[in-house]
């Protein structure tokens, strides 16, 4: 199995090269690519099956240099989940920017250079979630940032140069934070590997810990849009193409929150700062989603619900409990699938409307009754309704907070479920709007509305566009997946409890050592 791990990065390197290398043959370039992430899937959920079964993590170590003068790439349970659901997601985005891409040529994804890029973004992410050491963490950042950078400036318009700049500067800047706190890790300690850090740590004060740990925290931080780190998301990720937005708002923000996971349950397990991380969860949710409920243009309401989520996430991790790593956990996976099904359907509702503005779109139910069903269902599920898998996510999480039972932990609870209910509120109100109004209704509910701030280049009507076929069907298929998360919520919660157990034990050098190959 070991021989496998290494293929997770090899395999979207070598698709790149390739697709580059056949940047005018569109067919190409499309066989290479559906081809590379359907291997890296199936790779995933082999490596999924066989570490869960043995309950035995997969440690390489890249070109035979020892622990840790080497690169480790280190696969456990997590990290094969994220993986899996990473490649899921990035293959039925791609479908739908095939899909996209047939129908208007290269005017928003160009083909010579979606593709590569799309590919190296996919190698950074899978590079991220299988990093045994902080600097090859980092790698797997940056190449993330540069192929972020050219997805997210694809079609150079002003808003997207304009936008994408911010984008890279804030990333940038956590950048420079992480790479400043791993020369400074690696000078008290001696190392960057994880695992030696984690035994290591304890021989630092406490005060010096500290100063490390907020380090890391920040730069994590920032790029998974925790408040007040946030204020980059709502603009950069709406003025994207539909298939980028997706993919970013499902994955990008997650690899900051698998790094906080790694870098609380394993580098500073006795350095505590979880109250300091419950009062920012508690303040991301909040936030988030008061800025979600005064916009008026659909691709915002899902930025800013897509900040005060990322508060959930950090909410589990700060209880520090098993059962709320596990919780956190699931409700990740639960996140990337929905958040990247509900950019996708606004996608659709873009095309065939030519806005993404409920000031301006209405009668959509009558006219796209399939866009209507492909946005309602990830919108409850968000939402939090039951029995769908936002409920189960939150709920955990609730039960793992009243077991701790103080008061902070009730505090969060009430700001859960207050957040839900907004987000619920939010997207209902969008639905309402968008698909159930009718132009004879639309002179009141315009007045009702008028207070709604709306986002003027994203808001503007635009020719409206002929959906094909896939597009249509890659979203679906993303709503299967999401109805999938409640039908087999028992064995998924199952692995994520497993999850939350594991990450709580630490791993020790020796063990690394015994476990990596060359």
């Amino acid at each position: 199995m070991s021989s496998l791990v290494p293929l997770l990065v090899t395999l979207p390197l070598l698709g790149a090269a390739i697709a580059l290398i056949a940047g005018r043959h569109r067919r190409t370039q499309i066989v290479v690519s559906i081809s590379t992430l359907t291997l890296t899937m199936v790779i995933a959920a082999v490596l999924l099956v066989f570490v869960d079964a043995s309950n035995v993590p997969i440690a390489v170590s890249v070109g035979g240099w020892p622990v840790p003068f080497g690169i480790v790439l280190y696969v456990d349970r997590l990290a094969a989940l994220l993986v899996l659901v990473s490649s899921v997601v990035l293959l039925s985005v791609l479908l739908f920017s095939v899909g996209q891409g047939a129908e208007d040529g290269d005017e928003d994804t160009p083909v010579s250079i979606f593709h590569p890029s799309y590919l190296i973004l996919a190698a950074g992410i899978f590079t991220a979630f299988i990093a045994g050491d902080l600097f090859n963490l980092y790698v797997g950042f940056e190449i993330l940032l540069v192929a972020s950078y050219v997805l997210i400036t694809l079609g150079g318009t002003e808003n997207r140069i304009r936008t994408g700049v911010v984008y890279i500067v804030v990333s940038l800047v956590s950048s420079i934070l992480f790479l400043a706190a791993i020369g400074a890790i690696y000078g008290a300690l001696g190392t960057v590997n994880m695992a030696q850090l984690s035994e290591r740590m304890v021989e630092l004060p406490q005060e010096t810990q500290l100063v490390l740990h907020l380090m890391l925290v920040v730069a994590f931080g920032i790029k998974a849009a925790v408040f007040p780190l946030s204020f980059w998301l709502p603009d950069s990720y709406p003025t994207a193409p539909a298939p980028v937005t997706a993919v970013f708002a499902g994955l990008l923000t997650k690899v900051g929150v698998y790094a906080l996971i790694r870098t609380e349950t394993e580098i500073f397990r006795d350095n505590d700062i979880n109250l300091l991380l419950l009062i920012v969860a508690l303040a991301t949710m909040i936030v988030g989603v008061l800025g979600a409920v005064a916009q008026a243009e659909l691709k915002r309401i899902l930025s800013f619900t897509l900040v005060s989520h990322i508060g959930y996430m950090i909410f589990g991790l700060a209880i520090a409990t098993p059962a709320a790593i596990g919780a956190t956990i699931y409700y990740i996976v639960h996140h990337i699938v929905v958040q990247t099904t509900l950019f996708l359907a606004i996608g659709l509702v873009e095309r065939r409307a030519g806005s993404t503005s409920v000031l301006r779109v209405r009668g959509l139910m009558r006219a796209a009754p399939v866009i209507a069903v492909l946005y309602f269902i990830p919108a409850v599920n968000l939402g939090g309704l039951p029995p769908f898998s936002g409920f189960i996510g939150k709920y955990a999480l609730f039960d793992a907070a009243a077991e701790i039972g103080t008061p902070i932990m009730i505090v969060l609870i009430v700001g859960g479920i207050v957040t839900s209910l907004l987000t619920l509120y939010a997207l209902m109100r969008a639905w309402n709007l968008a698909f159930w109004r009718e132009d004879e209704d639309s002179a009141e509910s315009d007045e009702r509305i008028s207070y709604l701030g709306d986002s003027p280049e994203a808001g503007t009507k635009t020719e409206r566009r002929a959906i094909p076929k896939i597009m249509t069907a890659s979203t679906a298929g993303m709503v299967a997946v999401t109805v999938a998360l409640t039908i087999f919520a028992g064995p998924l919660y199952e692995v994520c409890t497993r999850i939350g157990e594991s990450l709580l034990q630490p791993v020790s050098v020796v063990q690394l050592e015994q476990e990596a190959v060359s």
